[in-house]
């Protein structure tokens, strides 16, 4: 790419001076989907229907979710990447190729299905892999995400990982119930957002929803189409605008009874 370059008019004394943008190129990427298939995944969600009559559960919404993602974000760009794994108590591998086919995508979803688990997840593993893949990626001029869709309440999950190893990007969606007895959602986001920090390359993303509603889902997921060379710090984003912003304000017609009074 070109520097671009301008004069500067109009901006005072320091407009005789000429600006450029240096180079840069964004990579394509090679993206890790993570499905946590904990029986939690199978919560109902709220405001649908799916084709049985009955609510689509997480793990219903989360599929839909990724293949619309899949689908967005090869219209932007066909030479991303993608492969898929779920999450139980550790990683094991649905479609371990990276391919930019929309079929493959769908048949790894219909291929995933809930799963036991017992204790706390280790993402040691999955980072293990990231890191393996995110080298191969890089020797290709690419750059490597995972995105995990984690949906447990009360379980922390745990890694191990060395501070300084920062070869990859960690997104974040998190679906959870509402605070309880038995939960403790919000101290599951800091461990989640503590494990983002600690190992991303580029600015990670963290979105989490308690509503249950499959339209906040796919609104977040929307977000990670976002690529991490071209983001900005999460706490200054400020997308999708509540509706209250959008709409301009407009000032009061002056009336009769509201018009100044001319003095003399």
């Amino acid at each position: 790419m070109e520097g671009i370059e301008g004069d500067g008019s109009g901006r005072g004394e320091g407009s005789s001076k000429r600006y450029s943008l240096k180079p840069s190129r964004v990579s394509n990427e090679d993206i890790l989907i993570c499905l946590d298939v904990d029986p939690q995944c199978l919560v109902e969600m709220k405001g649908a229907t799916g084709h049985n009559g009955r609510p689509p559960t997480r793990l219903d919404s989360v599929k839909q979710a990724i293949i619309l993602f899949v689908n967005a974000k090869l219209t932007i760009n066909p030479q991303h990447r993608f492969a898929f794994a779920t999450l139980s108590n550790t990683i094991s591998w649905v479609r371990k190729d990276f391919t930019s086919d929309i079929d493959s995508t769908i048949a790894a979803m219909r291929s995933i299905s809930a799963s036991s688990s017992a204790g706390p997840p280790d993402l040691t593993f999955l980072f293990r892999l990231a890191a393996h893949e995110a080298k191969k990626s890089r020797v290709q001029g690419r750059i490597f995400r995972v995105i995990l869709f984690y949906c447990r309440s009360s379980e922390r999950p745990q890694h191990q990982w060395p501070v300084n190893q920062k070869v990859f990007t960690l997104d974040v969606m998190y679906l959870h119930d509402k605070p309880g007895p038995d939960n403790c959602p919000q101290e599951v986001y800091d461990t989640l957002v503590e494990a983002l920090e600690h190992v991303s390359e580029y600015e990670g993303f963290i979105l989490e929803s308690g509503q249950g509603l499959a339209r906040v889902l796919f609104r977040h997921v929307l977000i990670l189409l976002s690529h991490p060379q071209q983001r900005c710090i999460q706490e200054y984003l400020d997308i999708p605008k509540s509706i209250a912003k959008k709409l301009p304000q407009v000032e009061p017609m002056a009336t009769e009874d509201t018009a100044p009074i001319a003095t003399q």
